[in-house]
């Protein structure tokens, strides 16, 4: 990771970021939810913690310290994806990845009233804008009787996996301040947030039968490994060379390129309100991670 540019690092983890919300659509139709999220995590958790193997990483951890583990992941890579792909069920993934991005916000206010962090009027602003374009993305659904009550389930789906994804996000950034290491944090929370998803999954009676569909390996493999392990490590990369707000601007491309990939790949087509609270969506997001 260390021989990329910067500029070939931010493009990897937009590429990629982008179009896992496609990917995930090939999950899917061939798997509940429960189990996707269940597959995808354990093979990433498990690819994580070779890794730091291979490398020397400590990763022998107390009951204490797996509990806190435990925490972040099932929220963070368990429960609030699994949220995820039940939204894609009901709305095209370009819309999901759009309204994701009011995580943020979520997560800030979260981190002001639990741990007493300084939250500026201007990423306030900014979350308020972005939470406005997803309401008027979602007007016609919201806004009418005779709306798609399909899309109004997905966007219910949606709220779920910001809320719950800012749960495993603030227990992340405590996990930090008690001094867990990244890289094992995530590998073992990720197998955590894979295990929640199997209890899931057999109290609601799913098989763990893989389908014999080409599509569904590659989309897994694409997901665990590219969309999980090989962007992160390049987020990393880049947020120590240029800094935590810069990087934070793939954010902002992202649910863009997602929206791209629905309009060429799954016959999406925006109207007026669609392209207005996308626009404002993004300008929020923009706001909100802009320094001082």
């Amino acid at each position: 990771m260390h021989r990329l540019k910067n500029w070939q690092l931010f493009a990897i983890c937009v590429l990629t970021w982008g179009t896992t919300w496609y990917a995930i659509t090939f999950q899917i139709g061939h798997t509940a939810p429960e189990v996707g999220v269940a597959f995808r995590f354990a093979l990433a958790g498990v690819t994580v913690l070779a890794m730091c193997a291979a490398r020397g990483i400590r990763l022998r951890f107390g009951l204490r310290e797996h509990a806190l583990l435990a925490l972040q992941g099932c929220f963070m890579y368990g429960v609030s994806y699994i949220c995820v792909y039940h939204a894609e069920r009901h709305i095209v993934s370009g819309l999901v990845a759009v309204g994701y991005s009011a995580s943020p916000l979520v997560t800030g206010l979260g981190a002001h009233w639990l741990f007493g962090l300084r939250v500026s009027w201007r990423f306030l602003s900014g979350g308020i804008l972005g939470l406005a374009g997803v309401t008027l993305m979602f007007w016609h659904q919201f806004g009418s009787t005779s709306g798609n009550p399909n899309a109004a389930l997905g966007a219910a789906f949606i709220v779920g996996s910001v809320l719950l994804s800012a749960v495993g996000s603030l227990a992340a950034s405590r996990n930090r301040v008690h001094g867990l290491p990244f890289w094992p944090a995530m590998g073992f929370g990720m197998l955590y947030g894979a295990a929640v998803c199997t209890i899931v999954a057999v109290l609601q009676g799913r098989y763990f039968i893989p389908p014999s569909v080409v599509s569904w390996w590659l989309s897994l493999l694409y997901l665990a490994l590219a969309g999980s392990v090989l962007t992160f490590a390049c987020f990393l990369t880049l947020q120590e060379r240029i800094g935590p707000g810069p990087t934070g601007t793939i954010g902002v491309m992202t649910p863009l390129l997602a929206l791209v990939i629905s309009m060429i790949f799954e016959a999406f087509r925006p109207d007026a309100l669609v392209v207005a609270g996308a626009a404002l969506a993004v300008a929020g997001n923009v706001l909100m991670l802009r320094r001082a």
